[in-house]
């Protein structure tokens, strides 16, 4: 080969090898900083797609875990509400069933009666103040039909319903949550008619919180469920995305002595032609 000074290949070589390894060395430092194989969509325009898709399910997950633990929130409080009732349901047993003896005296019934009409007013309180986030559970808005929807899943149609049901004393027995009471044990034969609706009364609760309970578990489910897939999903988004600590630090080591090696290349090829140059300059 001739010797030339106007193009140098040795240099021209020795500078496109450090120009590669300088790409490998920001490459690998970039994952290595931000700890993601894949920074911009020419990394991976594949993985990219999918790594993408698999962010947005995780969103939705988030928010549908979020809006499960929310919703078992409320039908607990639902539940809390009813277990009270109860309560007050089996004190107002105990006065019905005192004041349907003849023992009982007009005046022991009248006082009976009162306290009576103090718990049913307490159950309709508890029926239009229970609330959960500002909404109402128990004042009918969620029964007959119109059900408390709860988006569980991260697609359209992932839902749950649940009627909540009505709480009142007074209103006719029925299943979602009338109570059919009377406040009435002024008289023997009331007091005996009143235990009666009390069992009525009491039978709806209990299958009220049975429905509640029922509700609850099936949410303790899905929050598993919801809890399960999301880690199962970040996971297998980490094997697309998430930067190979040893393999990047190699490739770093690799790609400074390529650096290293092109450099000292070019100053040799850039050097020879200095030598050429002397045969001109004695």
């Amino acid at each position: 080969m001739g010797m030339s000074i106007n193009t140098n290949p040795g240099a021209i070589l020795a500078a496109v090898a450090a120009a590669k390894a300088s790409r490998m060395m920001d490459e690998a430092m970039t994952r290595l900083s931000t700890g993601k194989r894949i920074n911009t969509a020419k990394d991976d325009p594949g993985a990219l797609q999918v790594a993408v898709r698999m962010e947005a399910e995780i969103n939705g997950l988030t928010a549908s875990l979020r809006n499960a633990n929310d919703a078992q929130s409320a039908v607990d409080t639902g539940e809390q509400a009813l277990a009270e009732v109860h309560t007050l349901l089996l004190r107002m047993r105990e006065l019905a069933v005192a004041a349907s003896s003849e023992t009982s005296t007009t005046a022991d019934r009248a006082s009976l009666n009162s306290e009576v009409t103090a718990l049913e007013t307490e159950i309709d309180r508890i029926g239009t103040s229970t609330t959960w986030g500002g909404i109402n559970l128990l004042d009918g808005t969620f029964s007959d039909g119109a059900a408390m929807v709860f988006q569980i899943g991260p697609r359209s149609g992932n839902t749950m319903s649940f009627t909540m049901g009505l709480l009142k004393a007074t209103t006719a027995v029925e299943a979602q949550g009338g109570l059919g009471l009377t406040s009435d044990v002024t008289t023997r034969t009331n007091a005996s008619a009143y235990i009666s609706s009390i069992d009525a009364a009491i039978s709806v609760v209990s299958s009220r919180r049975g429905s509640f309970g029922a509700a609850s578990n099936r949410l303790d489910s899905t929050i598993a469920n919801l809890t399960n897939m999301r880690a199962n999903i970040e996971a297998a988004k980490g094997q697309v995305v998430d930067t190979d600590f040893a393999a990047e630090t190699a490739k770093l080591a690799r790609a400074q002595i390529l650096m290293q090696a092109a450099t000292a290349m070019l100053a040799q090829a850039n050097a020879s032609k200095q030598t050429t140059l002397s045969l001109i300059t004695g």
